[in-house]
C-alpha cells in the first residue's frame, strides 16, 4: 500500500485538489449518509493510470451497501469531480485521516473478483517492474460481463482462494537465495544427487545427503521416466509437496510430447488436492495442453483463460475458478493471475518466447509473475522448454530449481541427426554452399525426406519479399513519404511501405538514382513459391502470418513455416531445413544467439529420431550456436551464455531498467533517484532508429534519448521503489517531460 504524508486528506475531490494544486481544502461533508454499524470504512484502489493515485483511499460505507460491500468487489466512487471505478480492498473500523469521508458511490457487482492473493501478487509485480498496481490489475482481472454473473447468481460469495493448507517449505532457499537476490552461490548446472534431492525435498521432510525422501509413486508418470529425476518430481507433487524444476523437453510430437509432460505434472498436483496454473505462449500451444489434459482430468477441472477467446468465455472461466468449479487454469500470460484455490503448481512453457512479455506497462514477464506467485504461495514451479533460457539457467545455478534433463544416451536415441552445410565436409563437396540459400545438402535431405513423410522448412520472415534494396548499389529501399522499409506482397505486386502501406510504383534510389529493386530477403511466401516450382508434384503447405496451421498429415508435403508457426505432424517430420540461420544470428540483439537456438531446437524437436531416418539441416555459418544444435546441448548453451553475461555485467546476471524520454526529462528524473552505490547508469544516448518520417533521435517532435540503469538483484527493491516514487512525484506536479520506465525488457538493444 502507498505511504501517505502526515495529515494528508485521502479521498474525493478534496484529495484531488490537494494533490494537484497544493492547498488543503475544507473537509467534505458526510451529508445524510447513514454509515454501516460494523466496519464502516472502505479502502478503495482507484482504477486510474495516474502514478500518484496508485494507493488506496478511504470512503464511508453506507448502511444500504453493508452486505454487498465486501473486499474484492468492483465499486464506483466520486473523485476529482468525476465518478471513477475501483476495487474495494478492505473494510476497516476507523481511518487515520482527519478529513470527513464521502460515501461510497456504488457497488457495481457483489462478486469479489479481486482476491487478496491476487492483489498482493499485483503489488509485488508493480514493485518489481516499477509500475502501478492499476496496470497490473488491468491484465489480472477480466472485464465484467453481467449476463455471465447471472449464471452464478444464488451461489453466494465464493470462498477465498487465498486459504491454503500447504505447510511451509523448510528446504526452500531463504530470501537471500531467491531469484530476487544477487549473491547466490554458483553451483554446476548439472547438479549432483544431493543437490537435486534437496531441491526436490518434501515440505516437512528435510532431505539429508545420501538419504533422499521416498515420495509416493504418481499416476501415469511415463512422460517423465525419460529424465533421471522425473519420477521423483512427480512423486513429490502427488504427495502434496512443492518441488521446483527446469525441464529440457526432448520431443514436440506424439503421445510423449511436451504437452503430455505438463499434463502429467498437473494431474499429480490435482490428485494431491491442489490446483495448478499453466501458462503457454499462444493459442496453438494452449489447444495442445488442453487436449493432453482431457483424458487425465475429470470434465470441468481445467478451463481455458485467454483474452483471445472473447470477453464472455474468459469471464465465465474466471468465475469458475473463483467459485471453485475448476481447479486448473490453462492460458496465455494473463492466466498467471488466475484465482486458483489452494495453488500447488505453476508451470510455464517456453519461457524465452517473447509472447510471454506484456506489451503494455509495466511490461511484466509471465515467468517472473509465476516466480513471485510460487514464492508467495509456497507452490511448486515447473519451467519447461525444448531449450533453456539464461534466466532459467540462473535458477538452476543458484540452487532455486533442479534441472530435469535426459541422459546423453537417451538424447542421442531420441533426437534427429543434425547436419550443418557450413562444415568442412559439405563445403568441400559444395563450395557454393555459403552463397546458396538452400545448398545441395539441404535439397538432398528434402528429396530423401519426401519419400518418408512431410518435410519442414523453417524461414525467418513472413510475407513474400519483406525487405527490398536497390539492385545497383544495394542500399535498403525506403518509403519517400515516411522513410519506412519497402516490401513486396507478391511476385507481381507493387512495392509498398511496411509502415504506411503507401505503394511506390515509380520508386527510385536516392543514392544512385536507379529504378531497379531486388529482394534482399525472401519470406515464407516466396520460399513456398520457389519450392513449389522445384517440386511440382509435391504439396506445399504454408504456415505463417495470419494463416497458421496447427497440424499436417503424415503424407509427403513441404511445410514452409516461420518460427513459432510450425504445425505438428502426428508421427513427426521426416526432415527439417532450417534456413536463414546466418541472418537470424546476425541480428543486432543481445539475445540473437539464444533466440536462434530456441527456434532451431523447437523445430528440430518436431522431427523423427535419427534411428527412424529423421534429419535436420541447418544453413548457417559455423558458430558456437550451431555447435550446440549439433550436440543437442541446450543446457551447455545456456551455461556458456550466462557465464558471458556475468563477465560483462549484463542481464540476467544483473537487472536493468530502460528510461526513455527527452534529454532534459531524463536528467531531471535520474536526479530524483536515490540509487544504491552498486547501481550503474549508462547514458543518456540518442535513440538511433527513426520512426515514421521523424529524424533519428526524435519522439513527437522532441529529442528522444535513452538511459540504462544496471543494478544487482539485492538492490532491486530499492531501485524500483525509487523509480516508482519519482514517477508519482512528477505525475502529481505535472512538470517536466514524461519519462517511460521499462524494467527487464526482453531485449536490451
Amino acid at each position: 500500500m502507498g505511504q501517505r504524508p502526515e495529515g494528508e486528506a485521502r479521498n474525493g475531490e478534496a484529495v484531488q485538489l490537494s494533490l494537484l494544486h497544493g492547498f488543503t481544502p475544507p473537509a467534505a461533508p458526510v451529508g445524510k449518509t447513514q454509515p454501516a454499524l460494523h466496519l464502516p470504512i472502505a479502502r478503495v484502489l482507484l482504477d486510474s493510470p495516474l502514478p500518484h493515485l496508485d494507493r488506496p483511499f478511504d470512503y464511508l460505507v453506507a448502511a444500504e451497501y453493508d452486505a454487498v460491500a465486501r473486499p474484492g468487489v468492483r465499486v464506483k466512487v466520486r473523485f476529482g469531480g468525476q465518478e471513477l471505478p475501483g476495487y474495494l480492498t478492505a473494510r476497516l473500523e476507523s481511518t487515520d485521516t482527519t478529513a470527513r469521508l464521502i460515501a461510497l458511490g456504488k457497488v457495481v457487482s457483489p462478486v469479489p473478483v479481486l482476491s487478496q492473493q491476487v492483489l498482493q501478487l499485483a503489488e509485488a509485480v508493480a514493485l518489481r517492474y516499477a509500475g502501478s498496481v492499476h496496470d497490473v490489475l488491468r491484465v489480472a482481472v477480466p472485464p465484467r460481463v453481467a449476463r455471465v454473473e447471472k449464471e452464478f447468481a444464488g451461489r453466494g460469495v465464493p470462498e477465498s482462494p487465498d486459504v491454503t493448507d500447504a505447510p511451509d517449505i523448510p528446504n526452500a532457499p531463504e530470501r537471500a537465495e531467491t531469484p530476487e537476490t544477487p549473491d547466490v552461490p554458483d553451483v554446476p548446472a548439472a547438479a549432483d544427487q544431493d543437490t537435486v534431492d534437496s531441491t526436490l525435498a518434501a515440505p516437512g521432510e528435510p532431505a539429508e545427503p545420501g538419504k533422499p525422501s521416498e515420495p509416493s509413486e504418481p499416476v501415469a508418470p511415463s512422460p517423465f521416466r525419460r529424465y533421471p529425476h522425473g519420477p521423483r518430481f512427480l512423486g513429490h507433487l502427488a504427495a502434496g509437496h512443492s518441488p521446483r524444476a527446469v525441464l529440457s523437453s526432448l520431443r514436440g510430437y506424439g503421445p510423449d510430447a511436451w504437452p503430455a509432460e505438463i499434463a502429467a505434472a498437473v494431474e499429480a498436483t490435482v490428485r494431491s488436492g491442489r490446483g495448478a496454473v499453466v501458462v503457454v505462449p499462444d493459442q496453438k500451444d494452449l489447444a495442445r495442453v488442453m487436449a493432453a489434459l482431457e483424458p487425465r482430468l475429470a470434465d470441468g477441472t481445467a478451463v481455458r483463460l485467454t483474452a483471445e477467446d472473447g470477453p464472455t468465455p474468459r469471464y465465465r472461466s474466471f468465475l469458475q475458478l473463483l467459485y471453485g468449479d475448476a481447479t486448473v487454469a490453462v492460458g496465455t500470460r494473463s492466466a498467471a493471475y488466475a484465482p486458483v484455490a489452494n495453488l500447488g503448481l505453476v508451470c510455464i512453457w517456453d519461457d524465452a518466447d517473447d509472447l510471454h512479455a506484456e506489451q503494455r506497462a509495466p511490461y511484466q514477464h509471465a515467468r517472473d509473475v509465476l516466480l513471485l506467485r510460487a514464492e508467495a504461495a509456497g507452490a511448486a514451479m515447473l519451467v519447461a522448454s525444448h531449450t533453456r533460457s539464461t534466466e532459467a539457467q540462473r535458477l538452476v545455478e543458484s540452487g532455486w530449481a533442479a534441472a530435469l534433463t535426459a541422459d546423453r544416451t537417451l538424447v542421442r536415441e531420441s533426437t534427429p541427426r543434425v547436419m550443418s552445410t557450413a562444415d568442412t565436409f559439405n563445403m568441400e563437396r559444395d563450395p557454393l554452399a555459403a552463397r546458396a540459400r538452400i545448398p545441395h545438402a539441404a535439397w538432398k535431405a528434402a528429396q530423401d525426406g519426401l519419400k518418408r513423410g512431410p518435410v519442414l522448412v523453417q524461414v525467418a520472415r513472413t510475407g513474400f519479399s519483406p525487405a527490398l534494396s536497390c539492385q545497383d548499389c544495394r542500399e535498403p529501399a525506403r518509403c519517400s513519404q515516411c522513410q519506412g522499409p519497402m516490401a513486396q506482397a507478391g511476385r507481381n505486386a507493387l512495392p509498398a511501405c511496411r509502415w504506411c502501406a503507401r505503394p511506390e510504383p515509380r520508386w527510385h534510389c536516392p543514392s544512385c538514382g536507379s529504378f531497379r529493386l531486388r529482394a534482399s530477403t525472401a519470406g515464407a511466401g516466396r520460399t513456398a513459391e520457389e519450392l513449389g516450382r522445384a517440386f511440382p508434384s509435391v504439396t506445399v503447405v504454408s504456415s505463417a502470418g495470419d494463416h497458421i496451421r496447427t497440424e499436417v498429415p503424415d503424407a509427403p508435403a513441404l511445410v514452409v513455416a516461420t518460427p513459432g508457426a510450425e504445425p505438428v505432424a502426428p508421427s513427426g517430420y521426416a526432415a527439417a531445413l532450417l534456413l536463414d540461420g546466418t541472418a537470424m544470428l546476425s541480428r543486432q540483439s543481445l539475445d540473437a544467439q539464444e533466440e536462434t537456438l530456441r527456434r532451431w531446437l523447437t523445430a528440430a524437436a518436431l522431427v523423427r529420431p535419427a534411428r527412424d531416418g529423421g534429419v535436420v539441416v541447418v544453413t548457417a555459418d559455423d558458430t558456437a550456436t550451431v555447435g550446440h544444435l549439433l550436440r543437442w546441448d541446450p543446457a551447455g548453451a545456456a551455461e556458456r551464455e550466462l557465464a558471458l553475461r556475468r563477465e560483462l555485467g549484463l542481464p540476467p546476471a544483473v537487472r536493468y531498467a530502460e528510461l526513455t524520454g527527452s534529454r532534459e526529462g531524463l536528467e531531471g528524473f535520474v536526479s530524483r533517484l536515490s540509487l544504491p552505490e552498486r547501481a550503474r547508469i549508462v547514458g543518456p544516448a540518442p535513440v538511433e532508429e527513426s520512426f515514421r518520417g521523424e529524424e533519428p533521435g526524435t519522439l513527437n517532435g522532441t529529442g528522444r534519448w535513452r538511459t540504462l540503469c544496471f543494478f544487482p538483484y539485492g538492490d532491486a527493491p530499492a531501485v524500483t521503489a525509487a523509480m516508482r516514487a519519482a514517477k508519482a512525484a512528477l505525475s502529481a506536479r505535472r512538470t517536466g517531460d514524461p519519462v517511460y520506465v521499462r524494467v527487464d525488457g526482453p531485449d536490451i538493444l
